[in-house]
């Protein structure tokens, strides 16, 4: 009860009806950002005042974010414009930008919804900016485990996708995002801590720690499915002694290892940070209050996400060129007949998407380099 008379917001038991006429209540971010981050409300006036401007990590991180734009876009205009990336390899990757272009999206929107302006939203305009980034997010981690679910599937059956099953391969893509917009949507559905002022995020004042250990946990279990599909496809090429000298399958294992690396090294402070939130007040664990820095360094998974997936490709390369080529042709009044003539070279994906409808070797029947 203490707790409640601090922050002046009761703490009794309510229905999901008075929860969600908090939504519109103004004044009520105010009164949680003053409990969540232990600061008097002079302390708290003083930080508004002095978050009016954007900072310059903030700016870096619209630099950042842009960039990822962009690059993601270029995936996406790639994919979309050659036929011979329309492969369920390629329509994964597809999605993994286009997730990536949504949390660039998010997160400059965040920037620029933040500071001093945090305190201009009402609490369901406060859950659409975190929602929205959280929506991204998991479903960048979901499209991470659906690449790494058509590895293993690819290297140990043949033909995966036939004219029959593409439908399945759309239906993963329907259902990752599905997931995600549910996931993302939890706290705005009810899943807060509104009217519930113990339970609430010193990071993020209006979400339940319950909730924010919720998805660490179902993002930590999606990691460690993704470990062990990529350990499988690695036993697979050991177990196999006359392809186990085979490059472009050695190379599909640099890809996967580079892409958990930069995963993990990207995410893994962000997320320790959200589960010592959920265990530790800001008051004992002064780090908390620098979490925006660990964040702004897991924006960096969503910039790299394409150099690891795309450009390993010769074709994905090629196509970037002639894109950025035809852009700049396109605006300086020349002929685009050169940039638009049809790619001739085969990279390695290529040669083995011809393989996989011949071979029945589990090796041989997609040794894509990424």
């Amino acid at each position: 009860m203490n707790l409640c008379r601090k922050a002046a917001v009761l703490c009794h038991p309510v229905t999901m009806k008075s929860k969600y006429s908090q939504y519109y209540n103004q004044s009520l971010i105010h009164s949680y950002y003053t409990f969540a981050k232990n600061m008097s409300t002079q302390e708290l006036a003083k930080r508004i005042e002095n978050k009016k401007k954007l900072s310059s990590l903030d700016m870096v991180i619209v630099v950042l974010c842009t960039i990822i734009i962009l690059e993601n876009l270029l995936v996406l205009i790639a994919v979309c414009r050659n036929k011979k990336f329309h492969s369920a390899m390629f329509f994964f990757i597809g999605n993994l930008a286009f997730s990536d272009l949504l949390a660039g999206s998010a997160y400059i929107a965040n920037i620029f919804l933040s500071g001093s302006r945090t305190f201009d939203l009402m609490p369901v305009q406060w859950f659409i900016r975190e929602g929205t980034a959280f929506i991204a997010l998991a479903a960048s981690v979901f499209s991470l485990l659906a690449i790494a679910t058509e590895r293993y599937i690819a290297i140990t059956k043949v033909k995966v996708y036939g004219s029959t099953k593409t439908c399945r391969m759309f239906l993963l893509i329907g259902a990752c995002w599905v997931t995600s917009i549910l996931l993302g949507g939890l706290p705005i559905m009810g899943w807060n801590c509104i009217n519930d002022l113990p339970e609430c995020s010193a990071v993020l004042p209006l979400y339940s720690k319950k909730y924010i250990l919720f998805v660490v946990t179902i993002f930590s279990l999606i990691l460690l499915s993704i470990v062990i599909l990529y350990v499988r496809i690695y036993l697979i090429v050991r177990s196999s002694h006359q392809e186990a000298t085979n490059l472009p399958a050695y190379a599909l294992l640099k890809t996967v290892t580079i892409v958990l690396g930069v995963f993990i090294m990207c995410w893994l402070p962000a997320f320790t940070i959200l589960l010592l939130d959920t265990s530790c007040r800001i008051q004992f664990c002064p780090i908390l209050s620098k979490a925006e820095f660990f964040f702004s360094f897991a924006t960096l998974n969503s910039a790299l996400n394409p150099v690891i997936y795309t450009l390993r490709s010769k074709d994905m390369r090629k196509e970037f060129l002639r894109v950025l080529c035809c852009w700049g042709v396109l605006h300086s009044g020349r002929p685009a007949d050169r940039c638009l003539v049809p790619l001739k070279s085969s990279s390695s994906l290529e040669h083995c998407t011809i393989k996989h409808e011949h071979q029945t070797t589990p090796i041989m029947q997609d040794c894509t380099s990424v």
